[in-house]
């Protein structure tokens, strides 16, 4: 019996940017369509914190992301395998993604939690590590061993291991491992690390493609390559073109990225690679970057910052971000936004939200990361429907116009 093909025809354009790379498109999963552009909210931990997923289908939520290092740890992929996969597990019944949990073991191995630096303008060095902390992950050509951030215990990934943590939690788009690297990282190591994530992605290849054999009876899943290369053209487009031949069905664009770079890189990126396999680009969320992205080629998008910034009392809205427990909006009665839909900005006010986060009340993080994924999800429908109707430019200029000129 032939192995399966890790690419499978799941991804159709159906409008697109005149004189750009930008599109419109479908892709077609086993749990349901995803219409892109798309914003892929993410549940790290088979959740989007402090809401249910009901929650986010009413919110318009068309995928959720999961991570595959958290889950390793805990509860355990045999575990989410057992109980029918990721979305049975959480109770999701439309289509998922799962990372590869290479930025985790790299940022949570030298100490930084949730990002790495991006700051080009510090000195270059191999050697990264957040102060006070000690290097709990270490690279070498077949993987990584890492230390547990729960616990210090000692774990390896290696491509074979990431693929199939990915396929015991099933869900419908997995990513290739990949070696996440900074801004920070010397030019030298920029090129022995792309070698060395395209030497991954083979071998992630061929592990997807023989269980994707032994498991023949579970729903398909399409696998993600990653583009790495930092901020340097060669090597951007090196990557791209590398992966572009392997049969990958879709596209991750990972790595460092420096916001006033972001359309151009991912524009490199784009045009290396096929236009009829989608293209997701990992952890971004601010409204200019979303134009930015979608005009260079972008298809998806994941960001953990709309429930983050939720949970610290940052929401926003038309007019710009601004922080709810700020002393005027003690007796502020207004929604969150007025132009907001959300059943947040329906029932209830500023002020109330105020006195939520500031008797540190529960609800207050529930509340608010409703709007705030809402207003992102919202935006990004607006601007997949703007490129079909052909009023993409003139949304950009009322959107951005709007969000960055003023303070609610």
């Amino acid at each position: 019996m032939a192995a399966p093909n890790v690419s499978v025809p799941f991804f159709r354009v159906e409008a697109e940017l005149p004189g750009r790379l930008g599109r419109a498109g479908v892709i077609q999963t086993p749990h349901g369509e995803i219409r892109t552009p798309a914003f892929i909210a993410v549940g790290t931990q088979a959740t989007v914190k402090a809401v249910l997923p009901e929650t986010m289908r009413e919110l318009g939520a068309q995928a959720v992301l999961a991570n595959a290092y958290h889950l390793y740890l805990q509860p355990g992929p045999d575990i989410v395998d057992e109980a029918g996969g990721l979305g049975a597990f959480m109770n999701w019944s439309g289509p998922t993604f799962t990372d590869s949990g290479g930025f985790q073991v790299m940022s949570l191995g030298v100490g930084f939690k949730k990002v790495l630096s991006m700051d080009a303008t510090r000195v270059q060095t191999d050697d990264i590590i957040a102060d006070g902390k000690e290097r709990l992950a270490h690279v070498d050509d077949d993987g990584v061993t890492f230390r547990s951030h729960l616990n210090g215990s000692t774990h390896r990934f290696t491509p074979e291991v990431s693929i199939g943590i990915q396929h015991q939690l099933g869900a419908d788009i997995i990513f290739a491992f990949d070696e996440l690297t900074t801004l920070v990282n010397t030019r030298g190591y920029q090129e022995r690390s792309v070698q060395r994530t395209h030497e991954w992605a083979v071998r992630c290849v061929a592990e997807h493609r023989r269980l994707s054999q032994l498991r023949s009876d579970k729903p398909p899943q399409a696998l993600f390559g990653v583009v790495q290369g930092a901020q340097y053209e060669d090597l951007r487009r090196q990557a791209a073109r590398g992966l572009a031949g392997l049969g990958f069905a879709g596209f991750g664009i990972g790595g460092a990225l420096e916001k006033q770079n972001l359309a151009t890189i991912v524009g490199w990126v784009s045009s290396e690679l096929p236009d009829d396999k989608p293209r997701h680009l990992l952890g971004i969320s601010e409204p200019d970057d979303l134009f930015a992205a979608v005009e260079a080629g972008a298809d998806t998008f994941d960001c953990v910052s709309p429930s983050r910034v939720a949970r610290n009392a940052a929401v926003y809205s038309a007019t710009g971000r601004y922080n709810i427990t700020a002393s005027r909006y003690r007796r502020d009665f207004t929604p969150v936004d007025a132009d907001c839909d959300c059943y947040t900005c329906a029932n209830y006010t500023r002020a109330y939200l105020h006195h939520l986060f500031k008797s540190k009340e529960m609800l207050a993080s529930t509340l608010c990361t409703i709007h705030n994924e809402r207003f992102i999800i919202r935006l990004v429908d607006d601007i997949r429907d703007s490129i079909g109707t052909g009023r993409f430019d003139e949304l950009r200029e009322h959107v951005l116009g709007r969000y960055y000129s003023t303070r609610s």
